[in-house]
């Protein structure tokens, strides 16, 4: 019933978002090949790519929000709303040189700010709604990662 409309199959993650536990690291690999995929293009491309899959997000989380409402579930960011963490993964891995080990610790870190949603993440959390508001913590959450990211392997390459 969820994926009656193209938009929610999107931001469900392609699915990835019912997993019984833990969707928004399932969402996040499911960004993983996407990321792969992108790998493969410019960084003028894999900039285009992030920035429509953010600007798409924000209508598409919109709509499946307003779905599961209509489904009779209630709040703001529905766990099962995954696209947020796919584009974040993207984000994460910005400009990263690609690796094994960049990718796990970019999965890892992303998921480490995604979840406990240190200032000023929380509260944009709390205070921006909707579809935008959705995506924008992710995206944030995503710019700390990216540069922790940088470091850890500036650190130790």
């Amino acid at each position: 019933m969820l994926f009656r409309h193209p938009a929610n199959f999107f931001a469900l993650g392609f699915g990835s978002g019912l997993a019984p536990f833990a969707p928004g690291t399932f969402g996040t690999l499911a960004g993983i090949p996407i990321f792969l995929l992108l790998t493969e293009v410019s960084t003028g491309w894999y900039w285009l790519a992030l920035v429509t899959g953010f600007l798409i997000g924000i209508p598409i989380c919109e709509k499946a929000m307003e779905s599961l409402r209509d489904s009779g579930h209630s709040g703001h960011d529905h766990p099962c709303i995954v696209w947020d963490e796919i584009v974040g993964f993207l984000l994460t891995m910005l400009l990263i040189p690609v690796s094994v080990l960049s990718v796990v610790l970019g999965f890892l870190v992303f998921r480490l700010f995604d979840i406990l949603k240190p200032w000023p993440i929380r509260v944009i959390d709390r205070k921006v709604k909707g579809g935008f508001g959705i995506m924008i913590d992710d995206i944030v959450a995503a710019v700390f990662a990216n540069l922790l990211l940088r470091g850890i392997l500036f650190l130790f390459p």
